[in-house]
């Protein structure tokens, strides 16, 4: 790196960006000099860098701004975030390293006493010609933070390529560079693999791996909680599941939705849970905060009001992205409070370092959306630190738990949505017209809103780098304790560890007890895998092919067939079944089979 660079990093706060690592303050950390070097050296125009949540993007693009401006590459800076709250961080951020960015900025020509300015995208959106004029005038360093945002609507990405198509240097950042749909991301490079498919190439990437190794984010401990969930169908039918246990997509979503009901008793026992958890991490971190992402305004609201009947204290509540939620987010950030609630806007790149528990009470499960969540707990600030989120038993969420250190690229060549992007979907179409053609049933419960009626709450798991560890319990019992009280400051392989021990102590604990008494199953975590939607459907993709060969042997048509086996076998048609159910049925259908050889 350059002496300039380098004296450069030496002026920032030791506050700057407020999770620097310990003992380095006035330094850039590895991967920050690391990705200036390459920028340094390359000189490119556009530059990608790939940093998970909480590893340092805005020291590294502010360093590199003040870089390009003091060597006269660029004569001005504009920031796009994806909310106001970001983009008054952002300012505030550039004005400890003496980069002045004027966040209010709206129209005309902008005061001398600034370096550039903060925008939204959704404010490139309304006025892409406003930004195109700036970049035209004076050489410009645009930085498009989140930048997978560009892709949220064709208006947002289209604006932005308007607006920037002549900027002077422009860098993307992000923390997940992957969406959950395939719309292309302005200013990335697509590469196309040997499968024809086009990925999302970065110039530079750190991943969480990495930066869990390099003691530059907290390990995450995932809480997972089951329970009994009852509601009723649009027909008036009253369903009961129990989350963590095989069944369909619309039955785990209606499930889910269940669970987070304020009205029912999973979310009031998570929270309390959630709460007790707080209360020993707060041992080691006396300022350790906790945060309730929410689905809805309605629902924050009810959080807020269950967690002020729980501690007996107010929870800060953010509901919108304007003046007044970045106020109290800032407030929250620098008070002893215990509690926030916010819906979704908080999830992405809001920095509020002392946050170290969790609840992911929203049914958003795109991975995208939950590494960004799970991304407002990581960011150190000591080292021995630990995050702690409290998820509902759902296959999807406890695969993206499993999954954190994965890194990801954004894939543009998916299948088209008409199967939700499933590589079984035209197998199930063929399941649905063979079962209708008894005029059975199809299961067709999402056309009219449903109602939660009941929900209770069982502790199941706890996974912790990629390993799984518990037996259930009961909230409130010696059992659970034993998991919440987990110190909040331990190394990651004492961590490891005590899980291990507190498992172990469980078992041996089970084993005592009369069966009577077992009224939960005892089985340790990694014995009780959660089925997912796709294993299911594997399950009824191979049910279909044993019923199709029947069909050639036993000259009975399809539906007939499925029939016979829910009458032998009992349960709902296929699309409901469980999958201990259609197991059941491919047995039985491989015992037709065999009898007619």
């Amino acid at each position: 790196m350059t002496t300039t660079a380098a004296s450069t990093s030496h002026h920032l706060s030791p506050a700057f960006p407020g999770r620097a690592p310990w003992g380095t303050a006035s330094k850039l950390r590895a991967w920050q000099q690391g990705a200036m070097e390459k920028y340094l050296q390359e000189q490119p125009r556009d530059f990608l860098a790939v940093a998970t949540p909480g590893a340092g993007k805005t020291t590294f693009a502010l360093t590199l701004a003040s870089w390009l401006l003091h060597h006269h590459v660029v004569q001005q800076v504009t920031v796009v975030a994806p909310t106001e709250h970001l983009k008054k961080q952002w300012a505030e951020a550039a004005a400890r390293i003496g980069i002045r960015l004027d966040p209010e900025y709206s129209a005309g020509p902008l005061s001398k006493d600034y370096h550039g300015v903060a925008v939204t995208y959704a404010g490139v959106g309304v006025r892409p010609m406003l930004h195109r004029n700036r970049a035209e005038q004076r050489k410009t360093l645009v930085i498009l933070d989140e930048i997978h945002h560009a892709g949220d609507s064709k208006s947002w990405g289209e604006a932005c390529l308007e607006a920037f198509e002549p900027a002077t240097r422009r860098l993307a950042l992000t923390g997940t560079p992957f969406r959950s749909d395939t719309n292309p991301i302005p200013f990335v490079t697509y590469e196309e693999g040997n499968d024809g498919i086009r990925r999302s190439s970065a110039d530079y990437t750190y991943g969480y791996g990495s930066a869990l190794a390099d003691n530059v984010v907290r390990p995450v401990i995932f809480l997972s909680y089951s329970g009994n969930m009852r509601w009723r169908t649009k027909a008036g039918d009253e369903i009961a599941a129990r989350l963590g246990e095989p069944m369909t997509k619309d039955a785990i979503s209606q499930a889910w939705r269940t669970a987070l009901d304020a009205r029912g008793e999973w979310m009031p026992s998570v929270l309390r849970a959630a709460d007790q958890r707080l209360t020993e991490v707060r041992k080691a971190i006396p300022d350790a905060g906790a945060l309730v992402i929410a689905s809805d305004q309605e629902s924050a609201r009810a959080y807020a009001k269950l967690i002020r009947e729980i501690t007996g204290s107010r929870a800060t509540l953010v509901l919108s992205d304007d003046a007044g939620a970045s106020n109290r987010i800032d407030e929250f950030s620098a008070s002893n409070d215990r509690w926030m609630v916010a819906v979704r806007m908080v999830s992405e790149g809001v920095d509020v370092p002392r946050l170290a528990v969790g609840v992911y009470a929203t049914t958003i499960s795109t991975p995208l959306f939950f590494a960004q969540a799970v991304g407002r707990f990581v960011r150190s600030r000591r080292r021995g630190e630990t995050a702690s989120v409290f998820l509902p038993t759902v296959p999807d969420l406890l695969g993206f738990a499993n999954e954190m250190e994965r890194e990801r690229d954004h894939v543009l060549d998916k299948p088209k949505k008409d199967g939700e992007e499933d590589p079984y979907a035209e197998e199930e179409k063929l399941l649905q017209e063979a079962e209708k053609q008894q005029d059975e049933d199809t299961g067709d419960q999402d056309m009219l809103p449903f109602e939660a009626l009941e929900s209770d709450a069982v502790f199941d798991r706890v996974m912790y780098n990629g390993a799984e560890f518990g037996m259930q319990a009961h909230p409130g019992s010696e059992e659970e304790q034993d998991y919440l009280g987990i110190p909040g400051l331990l190394e990651p392989e004492q961590v490891q560890l005590l899980l291990q021990k507190r498992q172990a102590k469980q078992i041996a604990h089970s084993r005592k007890k009369p069966d009577g008494e077992a009224d939960l199953l005892e089985l340790p975590a990694e014995r009780r895998p959660v089925v997912s939607h796709k294993e299911l459907m594997e399950l009824r993709k191979q049910l279909n092919t044993m019923v199709g060969a029947y069909v050639h042997q036993s000259g009975k048509p399809h539906g007939v067939i499925h029939t016979e086996l829910r009458r032998v076998c009992g349960g709902p048609p296929s699309a409901e079944a469980t999958a201990g159910q259609l197991r059941q049925r491919i047995a039985k259908v491989q015992e037709w089979a065999t009898r007619m050889k």
